[in-house]
C-alpha cells in the first residue's frame, strides 16, 4: 500500500508531501483545485508516459516518489521477473529533468518503464468517473469475470495454447502459399534439376579440370622441354651426369695431396643425385605426357559447361552452382511431398484446436459457475445502493469459436426497473447507475485480487443522499481490507474517511493539508452548505461524523 507520497515541480505543485492511511482516505476539494494533477503525479510514478506539461518550472527537476508497503502481497516473482531488489518498504522514485528525460528507480535502482508499469498494475487501481465507461469493454467484462472466478491462471495457459494453434495455422498457410507458387514453376524446376542431375557436379572437379587442360593444350612443348633436359643430362661423353661423375671420380682420387679435393667431391655427388633424380622424373613425365585431342576435347567441354551454367544461375564457383542445385532439388522435393507435409500439419493443427477446444470448455464451466455468484452480489449491493428493483445478470455466451481468452463472449445484463428487460448495461443503464454497479464490481474484484491499493476518482458522480451515504459505506466496508483512496464531492462518503485531506489553489499552487477533526467539521460543513457555512451545517457534519469524534479504524 503506498504509505508516502511525495511530489516536487510538477504541474501546478511546488512540493506536496503526505502520509497516508491503511485504510479510507479521502481527498476533497473545490473544482479545479488540482485534485487531478495529483493523479497524473501518481499516474507517472506508475510508469506513464511523460508529457510536456510536468515540470511547473522548467528550470528545475520534477521529482515524483512513493514509499509502499508490498509486504505479504506476494510481488517477490514480479521483482525477480524484472531484476529489481525486493524490499518489504519500496521505494519508488520518478524524475523529469528540463530537457524532457524521464529516469525511474525503485529502491534506487534505475529501471525501464516497461517494469515500472507490470510494477505498478499489482500496487494500485485507479478508478475514474470516465473509466466506468470501460464496462462496455468486452476484454474488461472477461477479466473481471475471471478475476472473480480464479479462472486467470487457467485462461494463461488456454492463451499459451491458443497462440500454438494460431501459430501453426499461419504455418500452415504459408505452406500453401508455397506449395501454390511452387506448383506454378514445376515444369521448370523439374527441367533444372534434370540438367544438374545430368551434369554430376563433383566438388573441387573445376580446378582439377583446367589443370590438366593447360597440361595438354601445351603437351607438344612440354615434352620437347623435357626431352632436352634428359639429352643435356644423358648424353654419351657431353651429358653433364657422364662429365659430372667423372670430375668425381678425379677429385676423389686426390686423396692426401689435395683434402679439398674429398670435400669437393662429396659436394659433387650429392649435386649428381640431384641432377639423376631430375633427369628420372623428366624421363617419367615425357613418356606420361602426350597430345590427346579427344581428350583435350572433353576436358574443354566439361569447362565450358561449367561455366555456362554458373553464368546461367548467377553464380561465379563451383561450390555456388552446387548449392543452386540442391536449392532447385530441395524446392521440388517440396513439391512432390508437400502434400503429405501440409496432411501432417493439418494433424498438428486438429490435436491443438482439440486441446485448446477442453481448456475452453474447463473455463467456460468455472465462468458459468463465477456468474451465478457475481450476479447475486452486483444486485444484492444495488439494493443497498438504493436500487432495490435492479437485476443484474452476468451472461456467459458460447462464441460460436475460439478466442484469444477462450471460446465465451461475456455480457453484463441489466435493468433499474425489474418490470423491464435486461440490457446491455451500457446501454441502459444512466451515469449514476453505472457507478453503482462499476463501485459493486470494483468492491467485489478487490476482495478477490487483493490489490494494496485502489483510488476511487468520483466514483459517486451521479449520486446523492441516502444513496450516497450507502455507497460511503461500501467503500468503507471495502478500506477494511485494503487502502482505498477517494476522491469525492459528498459529504456522506467524505465522512466515512479516515484520512482527510484537502486539495487547494493558493497563488495559482496547488496544495494539500491533511485535516485535523476540528478542520474536517468545517470542510464537511462546506461541502454540505457551500461557501458560507452554517450552524445547521455544523450540526449535520458532526452528526455525519458522528457527533464531531473522528474515529480512527485499528
Amino acid at each position: 500500500m503506498l504509505r508516502r507520497l511525495t511530489v516536487e515541480n510538477y504541474a501546478l505543485i511546488e512540493r506536496l508531501d503526505m502520509e497516508l492511511d491503511q485504510h479510507l482516505n479521502i481527498i476533497t476539494g473545490e473544482t479545479g483545485a488540482g485534485k487531478s494533477i495529483l493523479l497524473g503525479a501518481l499516474g507517472l510514478l506508475l510508469g506513464n508516459k511523460n508529457d510536456s506539461g510536468s515540470l511547473g518550472d522548467a528550470t528545475r527537476n520534477c521529482v515524483i516518489e512513493g514509499v509502499f508497503d508490498v509486504a505479504g502481497y506476494g510481488l517477490e516473482e514480479v521483482f525477480e521477473r524484472n531484476d529489481m531488489e525486493y524490499e518489504e518498504q519500496t521505494v519508488i522514485r520518478r524524475m523529469i529533468s528540463p530537457s524532457g528525460k524521464s529516469r525511474a528507480f525503485v529502491n534506487d535502482v534505475p529501471v525501464q518503464l516497461a517494469a515500472l508499469r507490470e510494477l505498478g498494475v499489482h500496487l494500485i487501481d485507479i478508478h475514474s468517473q470516465h473509466q466506468n465507461q470501460v464496462i462496455a469493454d468486452e476484454a474488461f467484462r472477461v477479466r473481471a469475470l475471471d478475476t472473480l472466478a480464479g479462472a486467470t491462471d487457467a485462461v494463461a495457459e488456454y492463451a499459451g495454447r491458443y497462440e500454438a494453434l494460431h501459430a501453426a495455422e499461419r504455418e500452415l498457410r504459408r505452406m500453401e502459399t508455397d506449395a501454390e507458387a511452387m506448383r506454378r514453376d514445376e515444369e521448370w524446376l523439374r527441367y533444372q534439376v534434370a540438367e544438374f542431375d545430368a551434369a554430376q557436379l563433383r566438388e573441387g572437379e573445376l580446378a582439377e579440370a583446367e589443370a590438366e587442360l593447360s597440361v595438354l593444350e601445351n603437351a607438344d612443348r612440354i615434352v620437347e622441354a623435357l626431352t632436352s633436359l634428359r639429352n643435356a643430362l644423358d648424353a654419351d661423353q657431353i651429358g653433364v651426369l657422364e662429365q659430372l661423375s667423372a670430375a668425381e671420380t678425379s677429385l676423389a682420387h686426390l686423396g692426401e695431396s689435395y683434402p679439398r679435393g674429398e670435400e669437393m667431391a662429396a659436394r659433387l655427388h650429392s649435386v649428381v643425385s640431384e641432377l639423376k633424380d631430375i633427369g628420372a622424373t623428366a624421363a617419367d613425365e615425357s613418356d606420361r605426357i602426350e597430345s590427346d585431342p579427344e581428350r583435350l576435347q572433353r576436358l574443354t567441354d566439361r569447362v565450358n559447361m561449367i561455366y555456362s551454367m554458373c553464368q546461367k544461375h548467377r553464380v561465379t564457383t563451383l561450390e555456388e552452382l552446387m548449392a543452386v542445385g540442391e536449392d532447385l532439388a530441395s524446392r521440388l522435393n517440396l513439391i512432390q511431398h508437400g502434400d503429405e507435409a501440409m496432411a501432417a500439419q493439418r494433424e498438428k493443427i486438429a490435436a491443438l484446436r482439440a486441446e485448446a477446444g477442453e481448456r475452453a470448455a474447463a473455463i467456460h464451466r468455472m465462468r458459468e459457475e463465477a456468474s451465478q455468484r457475481v450476479s447475486s452480489g452486483v444486485a444484492a449491493m444495488l439494493v443497498k445502493l438504493g436500487m432495490p428493483e435492479a437485476r443484474f445478470e452476468v451472461v456467459v455466451e458460447d462464441a460460436g469459436e475460439l478466442l484469444p481468452t477462450g471460446g465465451d463472449r461475456i455480457r453484463f445484463m441489466f435493468t433499474a426497473n425489474g418490470r423491464m428487460s435486461l440490457q446491455p448495461v451500457e446501454k441502459v443503464a444512466s451515469g449514476g447507475e453505472t457507478s453503482r454497479v462499476m463501485l459493486a464490481l470494483k468492491a467485489m474484484l478487490a476482495e478477490r485480487s487483493k490489490l494494496p491499493t485502489i483510488i476511487f476518482d468520483e466514483i459517486d458522480t451521479g449520486v446523492s443522499g441516502r444513496i450516497a451515504d450507502a455507497m460511503g459505506e461500501i467503500i468503507s466496508t471495502l478500506a477494511a481490507r485494503m487502502q482505498v483512496v477517494d476522491i469525492t464531492h459528498l459529504p456522506q462518503v467524505a465522512s466515512k474517511g479516515d484520512t482527510h485531506f484537502v486539495v487547494y489553489k493558493e497563488q495559482s499552487r496547488t496544495n494539500i493539508v491533511r485535516l485535523d477533526a476540528d478542520q474536517r467539521v468545517r470542510e464537511i460543513a462546506k461541502m454540505l452548505s457551500g461557501s458560507t457555512i452554517t450552524d445547521a451545517a455544523l450540526s449535520q457534519a458532526s452528526i455525519l461524523l458522528g457527533g464531531g469524534k473522528w474515529c480512527h479504524r485499528g
